[in-house]
């Protein structure tokens, strides 16, 4: 198992990114978080093994069809302690 801290940046905020997210990173079996940051960008931990979180992190990098994503920055980080993908309160 893997874990990566993403820092999503462009118009994400207000789109439906996180519910978005939510979906997709459910739906590959991943675990971890999403929320959105007062800088306007969005924050998440994605984890799970390596190919499938690798497979998040490309699709993050267009989104849902009304963002415009400009950068996906992204570093290794601590595995969630439970199961499951959530929205966590804002930053």
């Amino acid at each position: 198992m893997i874990a990566k801290q993403l820092q999503i940046s462009g118009r994400v905020q207000g789109v439906g990114f996180r519910d978005w997210l939510v979906l997709t990173a459910s739906g590959l079996g991943l675990s971890g978080w999403v929320r959105n940051r007062l800088d306007g960008t969005v924050e998440a931990l994605i984890a799970g093994n390596e190919e499938t979180v690798e497979e998040c992190i490309r699709a993050c990098q267009h989104g849902p069809p009304l963002a415009l994503v400009d950068h996906v920055e992204e570093r290794v980080g601590e595995p969630p302690s439970t199961q499951g993908f959530i929205v966590r309160s804002d930053a």
